[in-house]
């Protein structure tokens, strides 16, 4: 899958904030801008797990 994502400077402190708005609350950040997209794909891999695994979890009443 592909994944758009939102990378913004952190220019207070240095580095690189990003964000994937297709999966809210799905954020990471970096040192340089290789780590920050580096670091976004183990959220993203992190965040549809969870999303897969709720999806098979069912509930009888």
């Amino acid at each position: 899958m592909i994944f758009k994502v939102v990378v913004t400077p952190d220019h207070k402190d240095g580095g690189f904030t990003v964000s994937c708005p297709a999966l809210p609350g799905c954020h990471s950040e970096g040192e340089t801008l290789e780590e920050a997209l580096e670091n976004i794909k183990d959220a993203i891999a992190g965040c549809v797990a969870v999303l897969n695994e709720r999806g098979r979890t069912t509930t009888i009443f």
